[in-house]
């Protein structure tokens, strides 16, 4: 029987990161029991309020990102506000940020002021050129990461421009890493009965790390990766092709036994015999050949056809979903992909359900984004015990 508390349970994080990285790795930890304490400047608030589409002046992203959080405001920029931060600190485990360093030093918020005062937090700086370097202290996107990876550069049409992603992809790949990392982190501490320690991620090096053939391509050949559209040779065929209905269905046939299926279902059982059309690096050669006998095959055909035909014959091939296509997907509906919460703000609201499907400790959406200091009472009088004449002198003066 699932366990009605999640895995984190106990653990308390503050949250004074904006927009997508850090926060991201705030949503993973609060989706499986973690306390999540949002920390964000009065009056404005993260911008992720405000960022994307929005429906009637709400912002969609913060609806999901911000799930089961609880939300409070307090200036860092201003002593007041640095002290009550340190009395959350006291109280936390997680101290997750995405400020420059100087700005964190400023505050007194950098890491080594932390861990004077709080040897036992894992504190987690996601910046968009981490620590250490002539970068360290410029504004970082992730638009730039995805630039500076490698990842542009290949992505794309070969007479194209390079191309980056219309979503936060670098954020969510250094939310990924920083996760786990933040995971291995509280474990020392926790069972190695280490204390707790600087966890410094940027938006660049987890991008490029997943696309490190590039690096290691031109270290050891030197060659430099060129932008090939949707084909990917050394698994060829594989790329994106056009039903005859005007549909998309991709196909990726990284090993042999999958090509040769592949061929079977195209009609053409002469190449799965022939060790130049099977073979991956004799194969890499022909890679336009059967690229196009693919494209041609696919053209001739409806996308339910052509589904079908692979789908008996096992071959490794999707249709390419837009936003509708994915919620109604009937696979995914079976799993629970996808779930429906009543928000305060904008009613029935169908969100992405944890990802991670744990058997005994499932992680769950208790609610989604809440409104600009929603819960100052219940962290700052309830939690730390401030009593409510300083509450309300605090927020007389902007420091809440």
């Amino acid at each position: 029987m699932a366990s009605a508390r999640g895995p984190l349970h106990g653990l308390r994080v503050v949250e004074a990161a904006t927009l997508a990285a850090g926060p991201l790795v705030a949503t993973a930890l609060g989706e499986f029991g973690a306390d999540v304490v949002k920390v964000e400047p009065p009056g404005a608030g993260d911008p992720m309020r405000t960022w994307g589409d929005r429906r009637d002046g709400v912002g969609l992203a913060w609806k999901s990102v911000s799930r089961n959080k609880r939300c409070v405001t307090l200036d860092l920029r201003r002593p007041e506000g640095q002290d009550v931060a340190h009395r959350l600190l006291e109280v936390s485990d997680v101290f997750v940020v995405g400020n420059r360093p100087s700005a964190l030093a400023r505050w007194g918020l950098d890491y080594e002021s932390v861990r004077d005062a709080h040897p036992h937090i894992v504190m987690l700086h996601v910046s968009g050129y981490g620590r250490g370097g002539p970068k360290s202290d410029r504004p970082g996107y992730g638009t730039l990461a995805e630039a500076m990876s490698g990842f542009a550069h290949v992505t794309g049409q070969p007479d194209g421009p390079p191309t980056l992603p219309p979503f936060m992809l670098a954020d969510g790949v250094a939310a990924l890493a920083a996760t786990y990392a933040v995971m291995m982190a509280l474990y020392h501490r926790d069972v190695h009965g280490g204390g707790g320690q600087l966890v410094d991620v940027s938006l660049i090096e987890p991008l490029a790390r997943l696309i490190e053939t590039q690096t290691l391509a031109f270290d050891q050949l030197g060659a430099v990766a060129r932008r090939v559209g949707n084909r990917l040779d050394a698994s060829a065929p594989r790329n994106a092709y056009r039903t005859a209905d005007d549909h998309w269905l991709a196909i990726s046939s990284v090993s042999p036994s999958i090509v040769v299926r592949l061929y079977r279902a195209i009609d053409r059982p002469d190449l799965a015999e022939d060790p130049d059309y099977v073979d991956p690096v004799r194969r890499r050669e022909r890679a336009l050949e059967v690229d196009d006998l693919v494209a041609k095959w696919v053209g001739e055909r409806t996308l339910d056809e052509a589904m079908g035909v692979f789908e008996a014959a096992e071959v490794t091939a999707a249709p390419v979903y837009d936003a509708a296509q994915l919620l109604h997907d009937e696979h995914l509906r079976a799993r629970g992909t996808f779930v429906t919460h009543d928000d305060p703000d904008l009613g029935p609201v169908t969100v992405q359900a944890p990802v991670a499907v744990l058997s005994e400790t499932p992680g769950r959406i208790e609610h989604l984004g809440r409104t600009l200091g929603a819960d100052n009472d219940a962290v700052f009088g309830g939690l730390l015990g401030i009593d409510p004449d300083r509450l309300a002198a605090l927020a007389a003066a902007g420091i809440i």
